[in-house]
């Protein structure tokens, strides 16, 4: 609090001897301005991750919860239930996850890691977490298998060894099956590391251990012995078992399967090859590439299936990975568009001792999920409810918009429904576990992503959700290139070959205007439209932008040489320099003259019909100038109300507009500045250097780097405030120079300086362009990489017929502000320090009859000012600082300085639920708040470090406290920075886990009952516990409890909606057994009264016939002539 305090006083301090401070007129408007934000308003934490899991590797399927689990190189594990219902985990040490296994409908989840430990996660809370974890110190873990209903776990080893862990207590067992008793000891080999465990699925205390080098042996528990060993010439890769356990399949490197008799072992009863050419002299076919995986799988009626990866024949090299699936006499080949990582076969049951009735196969790719339908004519794939699509193309930009009009996303979904493919599964998505979460808090949240090959997708984002609502295709307004005679093919990474990839967007909820630029410096402005229309000719703007002569040369991108001395050129060799070429530019045309004033893409000449949703309304294209290609567009901005549209970069900056489709103004930086400007600058020559491309490169490193805002590295000179000639002015520049070159946060070093005064914000106004302004006016603040403000007062003609028949004025008022590092974001305040947003003309069918279209308007202007007294504050943020100005008086009232060792890559002002505030998101991994308007910290953690220029590209603020990045070239990452979403964000999580009852266990029938034909059961604690086996090694794993054992886990999940879904839980199962417990004891005590009423009945009658035994005893014995007297008249009759 006291460093607060001290920091305070010296920025009001620094404030007051600025020459363009006042801070008397501050001090007494803030008096006015109460502020409401506090710190307890704040708390960061991450809420939820979108996308496909980034580099997976396993997977698994619990099939009583329909729960699945991807594990990931990085550590990370991705649950999926029903749609909205999603998870992620991360592993500390971040090894790769080479094995998932479910505990059944249990709620829980073993991991096993490339790293040799082995975690069992806890699902039955809504953040899973780690109950325990086994780390293994002398062997590597290789595969891992857990009995369905079974408390045991089997872990194989890279030495050949299995051993069993206790899953209850993640402790070790003392039985353990080593490699040399399980191969024959004939055998002077190792038999290589385990790469298959599972048991008998009708014999328990028997299990089928299959070891890389192609031997397969069947172990007795209970004798601890081999019964069986299979041996075949080719590495095994996979073992699938029949479900009468009396035969198993296994999958070859050479693209074999064999089939073997539990009781043969000589030799395999089959042995075929799926996709072999078959010679017709008999001998054996030719290899195949290896089946990595097989599953066989029986139905009741008809023929099993058999389902395998790989095993493709090498003559077909070229094609794509494929999944086969034979049932019956039928062989299917399905192609994926992405090599196979793992798939799983979904089946009816859990047992395995039963028919399996498969009906559908979960195929996990690189990058992509698939579902294929069984029971379908074709095998058709589900339709993905997941969001998994973000990477479809390359994301090269990301907006986030919170709080958007209610009736703007059923808007975009009405015009994205049609655009849904055709020839989908009609059933439902089978991946249906968990529920939804029950949080109150939802307001329309949308997500906008642009992608390399063009594209722009609108995402409904709202209540931790994510689906697709819309896809523009932008690259159909050009005529796209041909190599060789057929069109190009869209690519997965970026490259250089990428012309219509989104360079950067702004859009407009309230009024639905779009407008994009391209890499190829093109700008597109799209209406909003549900009406379906034909344009016959697309309309078209080309703008010369050109580096004048008085452009300032900035030291070397790299820093290492000095400015080159002042020569003066002639105008045509300044050209400015490009990032980043189309790929068919070229400097000379084909008679070896400059190319010059044509640009980088043809735009499409035929009619062109425009689907329902956004309608090209008007395309710019920035020319060649002299052999040089145009700079790419670093800033955009759209006003809907005026009706224009300005972009800037390095060359300067055009205003457009749209609605006279002409253009207004096209000026350089330096131009910007009036003669008597303070900040202007000393005429000198631009470079000639290019700078090195790769403004979309995703590479980590750093060492390519985007031009767009979130990226700007801050300038290396600073100018001074008063100057009084240019040689002044140059000493200046090289005294001050090292005040300004601050050093980079370690991990972006590699970030380079721009080599020339840019335009990197826009902002759009009602607001007091000139200090002797008494009412507001139309104005455009624009702010430079050198860290300018300057203001452009705009002069619009009435609304109506005049608007599109007379000009706009648009004219320089010089400069309002200058601040250490680019200008990042600006924003307004009204006297009570409330934003005032843009205006905007609100939303109306543009294809609609003219009489039924609203008259465009704009919200009511605020009063004049009074004398002496500022109606409204400018916020303006730098890489370096943040600065509040008074308007019209143009006093700077408050001065913060965000960051001395690092610079800031996003900020935005931000609407609170209790205010406003500003974010900022440095390059050392600080997420910072400022109060707005005395810019007071509120918060600052160190979040995450900048690793991945991906973060500083993609790194978005909005209001509520939102934000979101692309974590990885896949993944959407949002988090929140308000106290209030984290406190209810137990309640937006939906559930993994829900007490469901394990189906029954099949019938074994009458006869094998009686004739011990079913499944064998086995007491594995008899076998495994410490009282038979005794105690493991110590020094073989080490056991570490997770954070707070297992009753910590329990209560980790805070908030008062997760102790009663928990009690509700615990409530439900106990009244589950209570109600079983009553049904059982209602059964015992009519069994009882039944016995009773038996016993009654049986008593006197039993009684009576002992009397009558008694009776004839005594007579047989005690007299024996009345026993003759009985016996001689029965005789006689």
């Amino acid at each position: 609090m006291k460093k607060f305090n001290i920091r305070k006083v010296l920025d009001g301090l620094t404030a007051s001897s600025s020459g363009t401070a006042s801070p008397q007129p501050g001090t007494n408007q803030n008096d006015v301005i109460q502020e409401t934000l506090q710190s307890e308003h704040f708390q960061l934490c991450k809420t939820v991750r979108h996308g496909f899991p980034y580099q997976p590797s396993s997977m698994a399927f619990d099939p009583v919860q329909k729960i699945l689990a991807i594990g990931t190189q990085s550590g990370a594990v991705r649950l999926f239930g029903r749609a909205g219902v999603e998870c992620y985990c991360q592993h500390d040490s971040g090894a790769a996850v080479i094995q998932l296994q479910f505990l059944v409908n249990e709620g829980a989840l073993v991991s096993a890691l490339a790293d040799d430990s082995v975690h069992l996660w806890n699902l039955r809370q809504k953040q899973p977490a780690i109950l325990h974890t086994l780390k293994f110190n002398r062997e590597r873990i290789t595969f891992c298998h857990l009995p369905f209903q079974s408390k045991w776990l089997y872990i194989g080893t890279e030495k050949g060894n299995i051993h069993i862990v206790n899953v209850e207590s993640f402790t070790l067992s003392g039985y353990v099956i080593m490699w040399n008793k399980a191969i024959e000891l004939s055998s002077k080999s190792h038999p290589g590391p385990v790469v298959h465990i599972s048991d008998n699925p009708m014999d328990e205390g028997k299990i089928l251990i299959g070891f890389e080098c192609g031997t397969v042996v069947l172990w007795d528990l209970k004798c601890k012995k081999a019964d069986y060993r299979y041996n075949h010439d080719e590495a095994i890769h996979s073992v699938a078992w029949h479900h009468e356990g009396k035969q198993f399949t296994c999958s070859h490197s050479d693209g074999t399967l064999t089939t073997w008799n539990v009781r043969v072992p000589a030799k395999p009863t089959i042995t075929i090859t799926p996709h072999g050419k078959q010679p017709k002299d008999g001998k054996k076919p030719e290899p195949c590439k290896p089946i990595l995986k097989v599953e066989y799988k029986t139905t009741r009626a008809g023929d099993a299936f058999v389902v395998m990866s790989g095993g493709l024949s090498y003559d077909t090299g070229c094609r794509r990975s494929c999944l086969t699936v034979m049932h019956g006499k039928s062989t299917a080949v399905l192609e994926m568009d992405y090599p196979i990582v793992d798939f799983l076969t979904l089946c009816e049951t859990p047992y395995p001792n039963d028919f399996q009735e498969p009906y559908a196969v979960v195929v996990l790719l690189e990058k992509d999920l698939v579902v294929i339908d069984l029971e379908q004519i074709g095998y058709p794939i589900f339709e993905n409810p997941y969001p998994l699509s973000i990477h479809e193309s390359p994301v090269t930009c990301v907006e986030y918009f919170a709080d958007c009009p209610p009736e703007l996303i059923p808007a975009l979904y009405s015009v994205g429904s049609r655009q849904k493919r055709q020839g989908y599964s009609k059933k439902e998505w089978p991946i249906s576990g968990g529920n939804w979460g029950q949080g109150t808090l939802s307001y329309p949240e949308i997500i906008v992503t642009g992608h390399a090959d063009g594209s722009i997708k609108f995402w409904d984002a709202s209540a931790i959700m994510l689906q697709v609502l819309y896809k523009l295709k932008t690259a159909k307004v050009f005529e796209k290139a041909l190599k060789g005679g057929k069109e190009e093919k869209p690519s997965t990474e970026i490259v250089d070959e990428d012309p219509f990839a989104i360079q950067t967007l702004s859009w407009c909820p309230e009024s639905r205007m779009l407008c994009v630029a391209g890499v190829s410096a093109h700008v597109i402005i799209y209406r909003f439209s549900k009406q379906e229309m034909t344009t016959e000719v697309v309309q078209l703007l080309e703008v010369r932008m050109q580096g004048e002569l008085n452009d300032v040369d900035s030291p070397d991108p790299a820093g290492d040489h000095p400015p080159t001395p002042s020569t003066p050129v002639p105008p045509s060799s300044s050209s400015p320099t490009q990032e980043r070429e189309p790929p068919e530019a070229q400097p000379f045309t084909s008679d070896d003259r400059p190319r010059d004033n044509v640009p980088g893409l043809k735009v499409w000449s035929a009619p062109l019909k425009q689907s329902p949703g956004y309608q090209v309304e008007l395309v710019i294209q920035l020319v060649w100038v002299s052999g040089e290609p145009p700079q790419q567009i670093t800033s955009l901005a759209v006003s809907s109300s005026d009706g224009l549209v300005v972009f800037g970069n390095s060359s300067g900056l055009a205003v457009v507009d749209y609605l006279q489709k002409s253009l207004l103004l096209n000026m350089s930086t330096s131009e910007l500045y009036s003669p008597s400007d303070p900040y202007q600058r000393q005429p000198r020559s631009p470079r000639k250097t290019r700078q090195p491309s790769g403004a979309l490169s995703d590479n980590s490193d750093g060492n390519n780097i985007s031009e767009e805002k979130s990226s700007k590295s801050p300038t290396s000179a600073k100018m001074s405030k008063k100057m009084s000639s240019p040689t002044e002015q140059k000493t200046g520049l090289d005294a001050k120079d090292s005040s300004f070159s601050r050093s980079r946060s370690s991990s972006v070093t590699s970030i380079e300086r721009e080599s020339r005064e840019a335009i990197s914000s826009f902002h759009f106004s009602e607001s007091f362009p000139r200090k002797t302004d008494s009412s507001p006016s139309p104005s455009l603040w624009l702010g430079t990489t050198q860290g300018t403000v300057l203001v452009l007062s705009l002069s619009l003609p009435p609304t109506g017929d005049q608007r599109l028949q007379q000009p706009v004025g648009v004219s320089s008022c010089g400069t309002l502000v200058r601040l250490k590092g680019g200008i990042l974001t600006m924003a307004f305040l009204d006297s009570l320090g409330a934003v005032l947003p843009p205006s905007y003309e609100p939303w109306s069918e543009p294809n609609a009859p003219d009489e039924e279209k609203t008259r465009r308007r704009r919200p009511a202007s605020p009063p004049p000012t009074q004398e002496g007294q500022d109606s409204q504050y400018a916020v303006v943020c730098s890489e370096k600082q943040a600065k509040v100005v008074g308007l019209p008086s143009q006093s700077c009232f408050f001065k913060h300085n965000i960051t001395e060792s690092s610079f800031v890559l996003r900020a935005d002002v931000v609407q609170m639920a209790a205010g406003l505030c500003l974010a900022c998101f440095c390059a050392n991994g600080h997420i910072m708040t400022l109060s707005l308007p005395s810019l007071r910290p509120l918060l600052d953690v160190n979040y995450l470090p900048l690793t991945d220029m991906r973060i500083a590209r993609t790194f978005c603020f909005s209001n509520l406290g939102q934000a979101m990045y692309l974590t990885s070239p896949t993944e959407i990452q949002r988090i929140t920075y308000s106290q209030e979403t984290c406190d209810n964000l137990q309640e937006m999580m939906g559930e993994l886990f829900t007490p469901l009852e394990t189906p029954e266990a099949p019938n074994r029938g009458f006869f094998k009952g009686l004739f011990g034909g079913g499944a064998q059961s086995l007491d594995r604690e008899d076998l495994f516990g410490e009282t038979a086996a005794g105690k493991a090694s110590r020094s073989l794993a080490q056991h570490i409890p997770g954070p707070q054992g297992m009753e910590g886990m329990k209560g980790a999940a805070s908030g008062v909606v997760g102790d009663l879904a928990r009690a509700r839980i615990a409530l439900d199962e106990r009244g589950q057994k209570l109600g079983e417990l009553e049904d059982r004891t209602a059964a015992m005590m009519a069994s009882a009264d039944s016995f009773s009423k038996h016993a009654h009945d049986v008593r006197p009658m039993l009684y009576q016939v002992i009397c009558e035994v008694q009776t004839w005893v005594q007579l047989l014995f005690v007299s024996p002539k009345y026993f003759h007297c009985l016996i001689e008249p029965a005789s006689s009759a």
